[in-house]
């Protein structure tokens, strides 16, 4: 998938933004997202502001060979493009579907002219704005499949990683021709990001596991596989959906309330390596 941000000389917000983009994105360990940056009125070849290539250097990020080019036609033609303020996306609008543009923040304004401070300023206005980016980048363009033949060796990989007792590649298989298992895949530009594992029996749904990779985590995949896997068991016409958390995991706890369920009970050493007890939730 390719990022393309969008100010309008291509020598100050974008290539800033560019940049810390990508050093996110290093940081959590992405590696299918590729970013660049284009101006919609700018002379193609320019380097970057001093100003800008200051503020970076400061964060450890280099911008000395950056070159600015122009946001063309042939440019526009795939991946998603983050305006910069409002009117950079006003400009994009008619090119573009509206899930393939974005706005960075509120909008980030233009340092040019100003001060090493206000490129300062504008550098840490990026900064803050790009987590929430990320996350409707990947929530918005991740979906959620029936776990399939072709998943099965990811999502074994994934739970070696999230788990210490991981099922075997061969149980997973098993699970694709049980009529009781019901499980859910999440997939991020072709790479397998997450699944949900859900056992229906007699109307009652009990959902097993819950597994997204850790560089894709916080980024709304497990709340897109919750809401799935609750959506579908009211298909089934289910009359309750079960589970068991960690006592310590209160982030899933508060994911798992968002859609719900509540706490119904405690099963005493549930969890080993470590061992701990499980809080049993429950959704009607």
């Amino acid at each position: 998938m390719k990022v393309i941000f969008v100010c309008t000389g291509n020598t100050c917000r974008s290539p800033m933004a560019k940049v810390l983009f990508r050093k996110l994105l290093q940081e959590r360990g992405i590696d299918t997202i590729e970013v660049d940056s284009a101006g919609l009125a700018c002379e193609p070849g320019e380097d970057a502001s001093p100003h800008a290539v200051e503020a970076m250097a400061e964060r450890g990020l280099d911008l000395r060979d950056h070159r600015s080019r122009r946001c063309s036609a042939y440019l526009l033609q795939e991946g998603v493009f983050v305006g910069l303020t409002e009117s950079h996306c006003r400009v994009l609008q008619p090119y573009l579907p509206p899930e393939r543009l974005m706005r960075l923040g509120d909008g980030i304004p233009d340092p040019y002219g100003g001060s090493l401070e206000e490129y300062r300023a504008c550098a840490e206005r990026i900064e803050q704005a790009l987590p929430d980016l990320l996350k409707r980048i990947v929530s918005e363009n991740t979906a959620i499949l029936p776990m399939a033949a072709e998943h099965i060796e990811a999502i074994a990989a994934l739970e070696k990683d999230c788990f210490s007792t991981p099922w075997s590649q061969q149980s997973l298989t098993e699970e694709l021709t049980n009529r009781a298992a019901h499980f859910l895949t999440a997939v991020f530009d072709g790479r397998v990001v997450g699944y949900l594992g859900a056992m229906e029996i007699s109307g009652e749904c009990d959902i097993a596991n819950v597994a997204v990779a850790p560089a894709y985590r916080r980024l709304g995949i497990a709340d897109k596989l919750l809401t799935a896997a609750v959506n579908e068991a009211k298909t089934r016409g289910d009359e309750w959906i079960t589970l068991e958390v960690r006592k310590s995991n209160e982030a899933a706890q508060a994911l798992y309330r968002k859609h719900g369920f509540a706490p119904v009970g405690e099963r005493k050493g549930f969890y080993a390596r470590p061992a701990e007890d499980a809080v049993i939730m429950r959704k009607t």
